[in-house]
């Protein structure tokens, strides 16, 4: 069982307990930093899913068309004879 469901997700007011927290640790002034660490950090994330996704795609695109031409000459060489 994985445990983030055993526990819970944050809801309501919990949430603005942890803000509080945050708020605590860091204080006002470093929270736009932060905040813009992590875009940055997401954003660095959300490209190299991407460039992961489209190299697998690619890998499964090559794989096909390699079956397609060895089918294709595989008839070839079956017709000649």
């Amino acid at each position: 069982m994985n445990l983030i469901y055993a526990i819970g997700l944050p809801q309501g007011g919990e949430w603005f307990i942890i803000l509080f927290i945050v708020v605590l640790l860091f204080g006002a002034r470093k929270l736009p930093e932060l905040a813009r660490g992590l875009g940055r950090s997401l954003a660095e994330f959300q490209k190299a899913r991407t460039d992961v996704e489209r190299e697998l795609n690619n890998a499964a695109d090559d794989i096909e068309a390699s079956k397609k031409q060895a089918l294709a000459a595989k008839q070839n060489e079956s017709s000649k004879s």
